[in-house]
């Protein structure tokens, strides 16, 4: 079964790219667009759950602290 593609269009084409010259400059490696492209959604596909659960985990952790900042400052009202 085939793994829909996680990034848009726009996103490859503005990535690719990037990409290219990034493999090009660091590793030495020539890729063309559709090789780019094909890595790119094989490293979404590999990586891109557990970047995405990394991101919810900080922004929870960031809303806690903002919930407790609220709490006490309701708290203070209080007294």
């Amino acid at each position: 079964m085939a793994t829909p593609f996680l990034l848009s269009e726009q996103q490859l084409q503005q990535l690719a790219p990037q990409l290219q010259q990034y493999l090009s400059d660091q590793l030495g490696l020539e890729v063309g667009s559709f090789d780019a492209r094909f890595l790119l959604d094989f490293l979404a596909d590999k990586m891109g759950r557990d970047i995405y659960n990394k991101a919810l985990q900080d922004a929870q952790t960031a809303l806690a602290a903002r919930m407790e900042t609220l709490q006490a400052a309701i708290w203070e009202l209080e007294r």
